[in-house]
């Protein structure tokens, strides 16, 4: 009996004790961080007559840069997936001299200033640069186009594909690829029926962010895009940041709330195919 007691009493034991305290702290910080100025986005959008609002987010300008943010995010986060995945693989398979450093690197968009990347791959992408160049000789025009943007959504989206879909191959039981060669299966269908299985919540997760970001980047994107209305190549970022030295503050919000909108939809969409996926597996 009493050793029941002191067990109870173990279990509730805390490492940082005051459930209410903490939770205090909590809401006040993500308060303050996070729901206060999205809030505050949303409130000040929702003064404005729908009539007005409608208006504002239909502009020409406007309809340009969220088909160019959306669509070039989209297919820089497809590439993600597609060489993260690679990434990944290969970091976690194999042994090979400077591993560390290479993984050390995927997090260099992380670290490195976005306006610092973008001058940078404007630079080299250009037409007299060390990768622009010879492309440009091929007829392959990078910077100040919309492939210039893919690129720049390329580099700061690689990682969250990479670092999502890395610890979920280094913990795979190694035992499910065995399996399935004694079985008779070729590697490419091992790789689709067994192991993409399990990656795939991971690759959603990843797909997701490196989506959201890629729709709301503006550092790396300013430079190279070359933010040309004529060439359809402003992004969405970019025309908020117009608006605001305009002083044109109900189009700055009205776009920042669509983009808001957006974002919080996507994530949402992928969290809930993220937890399909991942109670199926493991039911498998």
């Amino acid at each position: 009996m009493e050793e029941t007691v002191k067990f109870k009493k173990a279990k509730k034991t805390r490492v940082i004790p005051g459930f209410k305290l903490t939770m205090g702290i909590t809401v006040t910080m993500l308060s303050l961080i996070v729901l206060i100025p999205l809030a505050s986005v949303m409130v000040y959008s929702l003064k404005l007559p729908p009539s007005e609002f409608i208006k504002l987010i239909t502009k020409q300008n406007v309809v340009y840069a969220f088909t160019t943010s959306i669509v070039c995010s989209f297919i820089a986060a497809v590439i993600n997936v597609i060489f993260g995945v690679i990434l990944a693989w290969t970091l976690v398979k194999y042994d090979f001299p400077g591993k560390r450093i290479l993984d050390g690197f995927i997090e260099l968009p992380f670290a490195l200033p976005t306006a610092v990347a973008g001058i940078t791959l404007s630079k080299m992408y250009s037409d007299t640069g060390i990768l622009g160049k010879p492309l440009a000789a091929i007829g392959i025009k990078v910077s100040y186009t919309h492939l210039g943007i893919i690129v720049a959504l390329i580099f700061i989206g690689i990682p969250f594909v990479v670092r999502n879909v890395q610890p979920v191959l280094e913990k795979l039981d190694g035992q499910y690829e065995e399996a399935a060669y004694i079985l008779g299966a070729s590697p490419s269908k091992t790789f689709f029926k067994v192991i993409l299985p399990e990656l795939r919540p991971a690759i959603l997760t990843g797909f997701g962010l490196a989506f959201a970001r890629g729709i709301g980047e503006y550092g790396s994107v300013i430079y190279i895009s070359g933010n040309s209305a004529k060439e359809h190549t402003q992004v969405v970022s970019y025309v908020i940041m117009q608006k605001l030295s305009y002083i044109d503050y109900a189009s700055a919000t009205a776009i920042a709330l669509v983009m808001l909108v957006i974002s919080f939809l996507l994530l949402f969409a992928i969290n809930v195919i993220q937890m399909k996926q991942a109670k199926r597996t493991n039911n498998i």
